[in-house]
Parts: C-alpha cells; sequence; structure tokens
C-alpha cells in the first residue's frame, strides 16, 4: 500500500505554521506522507524540517503584493495595538478581515489547479477562513483550531478576540459591533462561497466546523464548560500540540547568572521595536538572563545589557523548556508551549486572540497580564519577581505540564487524522 498523501495548509502565521509542524512529524512518524501548501513567504519554513513544500500559484502580480503589503499593514496598524479590543473591532479586526477575504479570493483558482496536481487523500486546514478548493477537494478535510477555543462560539465561551470573560455585562455590546464591522466582508465572502458552490456561513463566521474532524489546541487546564458541548466524534481536544525540535544552548552572557527569562512576541509583533527597546532598558537592572525574539530587528538595538541576548530567531519549544518565565503577546501557540512546559506566562497581547489567552492565563492561575502601554519599569519588575517565586503557580504548571505531556497532542492528531481518512497505520 502506497503511503497516504496528507496536504496541510496553515495560514501565514508562524503559530500555524510550526504548530502543523508538530502534527507533520508525528504523522510522519506513522507513515503518512505530509506535505505543505504554503503561501508567499513561507517557502522553505517547511523544508527546513524535511517536508515538501509546494507553493501557492499565484501571477507575480499578486505574489509581490502579498509579500509586500502585509509587512505594510502591520506597520500601519501599530499605532492601534494599544487599543482595547473593542476599539480594535473598527481599526484593526475589521480590515483584517477585508485582507484574509482577498486572500481567499486571490488564491482560489491556483489552489484548485494545486490540489488536483497533488492528490492528498486528506487536508488539514489550520486557518481563520475556509479556502472553497478544500471543501470541493473531493477528499476529507480537517480543521485545526491553533487560535483560542473562542473561536468556536458557546453562551459559556467568551466572544472571540474580546478579551472579557463569558458574562462580562459588555458582552452584548461587543458581538453587536463585531458583526456590524465584519458586515461588509462578511456579505462579500459570502457572495464568493455562492459562486464556488458553498452555502452562506452565519453573520461573523469565516469558516465552518469540519464535517469530518476538528482538533483543538486547548488543554484541559484552560477549556471552557460549555453549554453545547462539541460531539466528541468530530471534535478532539489535543491538550496541545508541540513540535520536536534539536536542543537550544543558550548563548552565555557577560553576566551569566539567575534565571532565564524568554521574551517573543511573534513575527508581528517583533515590529515594535520601541516597547522591546523599552523592556531591554528595564531588564538591564533585574538579576535574570534574558532572550529576546527580535525578528529580523537586530540592527534596531544599539545598546543590549550585559544579561540580554538578541536573537533574530529561537527555535521556541526547546528554549521554552529550559526557562523559567516566558513573556509573550498570548498567541495561542506560545500560551500552549508555556504550558506544555510548566512556564508560566506574562502576557502582553496586541490582537487578535492574544487578547483572549492573556485573561485566560489570569483566570486559570497560569499566569499574568499586562496591556502594552500601561506598565512601569517598577510594575514589570515587582511582576516578574512574583511570577519567578509564586510556588503555589508553579506546582499548578508542573500538574498541567505532566497532564499535557502524557496525551501527546500530535500523537492524536495524527491518529484522528488517519482514521478521519480511513486509513490504519503503526503508531
Amino acid at each position: 500500500m502506497s503511503k497516504p498523501v496528507i496536504a496541510l495548509f496553515p495560514e501565514a502565521s508562524f503559530g500555524s505554521a510550526l504548530n502543523c509542524v508538530g502534527i507533520a512529524q508525528q504523522l510522519q512518524r506513522q507513515g503518512a506522507t505530509p506535505v505543505f501548501l504554503c503561501h508567499p513567504g513561507f517557502n522553505g519554513v517547511f523544508t527546513e524540517y524535511g517536508f515538501k513544500e509546494y507553493q501557492l500559484p499565484a501571477s507575480p502580480s499578486a505574489k509581490q503584493q502579498t509579500e509586500e503589503t502585509w509587512q505594510a499593514f502591520v506597520t500601519a496598524h501599530l499605532v492601534h495595538f494599544n487599543q482595547t479590543p473593542t476599539e480594535q473591532l473598527e481599526t484593526y479586526v475589521a480590515p483584517t478581515w477585508d485582507a484574509i477575504v482577498d486572500t481567499a479570493m486571490q488564491v482560489e483558482e491556483g489552489l484548485q489547479t494545486l490540489l488536483k496536481r497533488i492528490k492528498p487523500d486528506g487536508i488539514v486546514l489550520d486557518n481563520v477562513i475556509m479556502f472553497p478548493a478544500i471543501a470541493n477537494a473531493g477528499v476529507p478535510w480537517i480543521r485545526v483550531v491553533s487560535c483560542a477555543e473562542t473561536e468556536l462560539p458557546d453562551a459559556n465561551v467568551p466572544p472571540y478576540l474580546s478579551g472579557m470573560a463569558a458574562d462580562d455585562p459588555a458582552r452584548p455590546g461587543f458581538e453587536r459591533a463585531y458583526l456590524d464591522v465584519t458586515a461588509a466582508s462578511h456579505q462579500r465572502y459570502n457572495r464568493f462561497r455562492k459562486t464556488c458552490g458553498l452555502p452562506p456561513l452565519p453573520d461573523g463566521q469565516y469558516l465552518e466546523a469540519s464535517p469530518h474532524l476538528n482538533l483543538i489546541l486547548a488543554p484541559s487546564a484552560i477549556r471552557h464548560d460549555r453549554a453545547a458541548p462539541l460531539p466528541a466524534e468530530r471534535f478532539v481536544f489535543l491538550e496541545g500540540c508541540v513540535r520536536k525540535e534539536a536542543r537550544f544552548d543558550p548563548p552565555p552572557l557577560p553576566v551569566n547568572e539567575g534565571p532565564i527569562i524568554y521574551l517573543s512576541f511573534g513575527s508581528l509583533g517583533a515590529i515594535d521595536t520601541d516597547l522591546i527597546s523599552r523592556m531591554i532598558d528595564t531588564f538591564a537592572t533585574f538579576p535574570a538572563r534574558f532572550y529576546v525574539n527580535v525578528g529580523g530587528f537586530l540592527e534596531s538595538y544599539s545598546r543590549v545589557p550585559d544579561n540580554v541576548y538578541l536573537g533574530s530567531w529561537f527555535p521556541q519549544p526547546s528554549i521554552v523548556a529550559q526557562t523559567d518565565l516566558f513573556i509573550h503577546h498570548g498567541g495561542n501557540n506560545s500560551y500552549c508551549e508555556a504550558l506544555y512546559f510548566g512556564v508560566p506566562s506574562l502576557v502582553m497581547p496586541y490582537c487578535w486572540d492574544g487578547h483572549d489567552n492573556g485573561l485566560r492565563a489570569a483566570q486559570t492561575g497560569t499566569g499574568v497580564h499586562f496591556q502594552r502601554d500601561r506598565w512601569s519599569p517598577q510594575m514589570l519588575h515587582d511582576t516578574m519577581s512574583t511570577l519567578l517565586a509564586d510556588r503555589h503557580m508553579r506546582d499548578h504548571l508542573g500538574q498541567i505540564s505532566s497532564a499535557m505531556k502524557a496525551r501527546s497532542g500530535s500523537r492524536r492528531a495524527a491518529d484522528a487524522i488517519l482514521q478521519t481518512i480511513g486509513i490504519s497505520l503503526p503508531r
């Protein structure tokens, strides 16, 4: 029997991309052939892990537009990252959904051609929008929810992207505002779906649940008690999903003593060099070793304290495993990796589900969260000291870590995917 081919299609973000790597690694170990469908700008990301890549076909102008405008898009919205989630609905969320709908429409024809060429036995979609070519490919497709669990609505679950509790009195107003600001892009998207033979989606939704299988990263420790439980035969919680990385040994520093603190605001957050510079200045007077992911902006930092190391990229699972505190933006991948390795989180969200995960860290005793523009050096000092000294939180996180490691999310994902496409392979 030939090996089944599983096409994985993550969105154009490193969180989703690297989450899918963890699933692909396990699929490969179990005898399948994972391949990746890549957005422009992500070529080479998956070949580094030994997987074949297929670039989404696009016209030269569309490809150039994708690569050039996303950086400009994020730069233009940097000022909005200090706003509340409600304020961001109009300034950031609505334009982002417009851009996502544009992408889905631009790649549709090329994606159809590519899937006919690959002939996969199944497709794994880790995205926030349905690409009709996937639904129409004639093979089972699997949805991965690698954003916060709030992406799947429920009366007992906070509204997606809100950063509020489920019973917050402001919830109805937020939900109305969300539908208002997304109405135009949603209507445009539903018209596009109709031309592709797909039914319309309810207001505010851009991706339906898969009729075959849905994989959710949220581990038990931070899961919400839903009013309408998700059907277990189609919705599988993975207890996180962490990829395998080569061991990273943190380089020694001129001042090489104290706990290790890792800072990463993700590929988008690295653009806020002013915020990171301010934090680095604060780190200089704190008794710890700091490893800071600054993305492609190394040249923006001229003064680096002796207890700080700047890098353009870190193999995150490896360094988080050696870390005593993880400062991050609340991206679901980062948050789940902190939980997996039993590391407290200091969450400073700037957009999307980071707001939801920031609040959830505080609610579940797995970390704290700050607003990005409302902290002082003393406040940061005190919070880092408190988190490093909190034995109760450390013990709680240790129990969460043990439970997550005992139930391998990547293995559960691979088993469920192979079962869904009707193929049994040795584990």
